[in-house]
């Protein structure tokens, strides 16, 4: 009888500890979850710049200009198959425009004057960067989808503010791939053409938001 007692708690006990133990619900959205579960244990992913990479997009009256900004530097942080933060630093120097073939005298000049003081200030700010405040998986992810809502602090010019968008990402065993694409709005961080001679009328040619089209590709560093 004293045997069956304990038997039976044993029993009741595993029974209780499988029912608080269930998956817990993710977040809503209209988009998918597809998130590979090889990852045990935090570890923290260095971005790949050779791999990975930035483009934009940029539309004005009568046309629009593509260009790619390499990608300086960067980690993602990782517990299990969970994002828990980053940072990620793009080289402004390094700003190319491409719409045109990179041989185009105009690709130069436009370049030149999309560094100087009419717009990003490269000079006095080489750097743009994004941290990640949070990232919350997307429920009922199908593959190829976002599959997280990211968000975080970009700062662009001396100007920090928050932007959220969703991305696809994939976390499997060494390596961590990301992609995602949102619009920014110049005129928050101060990016506008100041022309000396017809002033800011010049400015209203351009489309007030530019689009950011990321790739990320990060390597493991630790365990």
């Amino acid at each position: 009888m004293h045997n069956n007692l304990l038997l039976s708690a044993a029993m009741a006990a595993l029974f209780l500890i499988g029912g608080l133990s269930s998956t817990p619900e993710l977040t809503d959205t209209k988009v998918a979850y597809a998130l590979t579960s090889d990852a045990a244990k935090a570890a923290t992913y260095a971005v790949d710049a050779s791999q990975s990479s930035i483009r934009w997009k940029s539309k004005k009256v009568g046309g629009e200009h593509i260009g790619i900004v390499k990608m300086a530097n960067g980690q993602l942080n990782v517990d299990g198959n969970k994002i828990t933060g980053g940072t990620f630093v793009a080289d402004m120097k390094s700003m190319r425009d491409v719409d045109k073939g990179e041989s185009n005298p105009f690709n130069e000049r436009l370049v030149n004057h999309l560094k100087s003081d009419d717009f990003f200030s490269v000079e006095k700010h080489p750097t743009s960067t994004f941290k990640i405040t949070s990232a919350k998986p997307i429920r009922s992810a199908k593959a190829g989808e976002p599959n997280f809502m990211i968000g975080g602090d970009l700062t662009i010019k001396g100007t920090t503010l928050p932007q959220t968008f969703p991305a696809v990402v994939t976390i499997s065993g060494d390596a961590v791939q990301a992609t995602a694409n949102f619009m920014v709005n110049r005129l928050d961080y101060d990016i506008k053409y100041r022309a000396a001679i017809i002033g800011t009328a010049a400015d209203k040619i351009i489309d007030d938001t530019f689009l950011l089209d990321l790739t990320i590709v990060a390597n493991k560093t630790s365990i």
